[in-house]
């Protein structure tokens, strides 16, 4: 355990160098989040019915935009998909650790330093815009702590379908295509172009049952009190579900897939 958390501490370090990097993304994202804000106020302008309030989708929004980081679907560790094609993957079979949870560890390590770097100056911006297009307060205080829960969950969850991608390199020969088409489909189906209650109702109600709506759905909706009762009880039991069976498959089939490497030449 304790090579693990070494390995996710130097990783961590080793990602907040890159400051320039997060003054540029931290724009971007304010950009966005605005243009985003601004076209859900002339929606909810025109009158037209909507599955939630304009505070939630406002505080979803910011919320977004500050864990982009945390929460971006078309993260992956592009060494380690080398590693696996090229055959270098036989230097960190040498090492006295298990392959799996090294992986794991390396992905959520540069999604956590890099939300550090920005999730702060979004969301001190996003809490001084003027209502109703800035951040609120969270619903309360059990709300706050249940925020900060499920976002751990959401990303464990993220991270744990991200390592299925990474096994996938195993059988084939280039991986940039399956990278591009679960790239999109998680950006539409976890809820990060549109809120995911924005969806058709069956589409939503199925998503609901699915690892996709289990990342970042969950904790945004809690912040702002729009995902409160037995349906914020059965998201965070589903949360606990699809990490515990996605981290099980992905371990199960990354050792099965070790036992295809061969590695040729010297």
């Amino acid at each position: 355990m304790n090579a693990y958390l070494s390995l996710m501490k130097t990783r961590y370090l080793n990602n907040l160098q890159y400051r320039a990097a997060a003054v540029s993304g931290c724009l971007t994202q304010v950009a966005w989040g605005l243009i985003h804000v601004l076209v859900f106020w002339a929606f909810y302008q025109t009158g037209a019915d909507a599955p939630m309030s304009m505070q939630a989708v406002v505080s979803y929004t910011w919320l977004r935009q500050a864990f982009l980081a945390l929460f971006m679907t078309w993260y992956y560790d592009r060494e380690i998909m080398e590693s696996i094609q090229s055959g270098s993957i036989a230097i960190d079979l040498c090492r006295p650790i298990d392959l799996y949870p090294f992986w794991f560890v390396k992905t959520l390590a540069v999604r956590f330093a890099r939300a550090s770097l920005r999730c702060v100056p979004i969301l001190l911006l996003a809490f001084l815009l003027p209502n109703p297009i800035g951040l609120a307060l969270p619903a309360g205080p059990g709300a706050c702590l249940l925020f900060l829960l499920t976002m751990l969950l959401g990303v464990l969850v993220l991270t744990a379908m991200t390592m299925l991608l990474y096994t996938s390199a195993f059988y084939t020969l280039s991986t940039t295509g399956i990278a591009q088409v679960s790239v999109v489909a998680l950006d539409f189906l976890c809820g990060d172009l549109i809120p995911l209650p924005f969806f058709p109702k069956v589409l939503y109600r199925i998503l609901s049952w699915l690892p996709f709506g289990a990342t970042s759905n969950v904790p945004f909706r809690i912040y702002s009190g729009d995902l409160a009762g037995r349906d914020m009880v059965f998201a965070i039991v589903m949360q606990g579900f699809w990490l515990f069976v996605l981290v099980s498959i992905g371990y199960l089939w990354t050792r099965r897939s070790i036992r295809r490497v061969v590695v040729q030449g010297g």
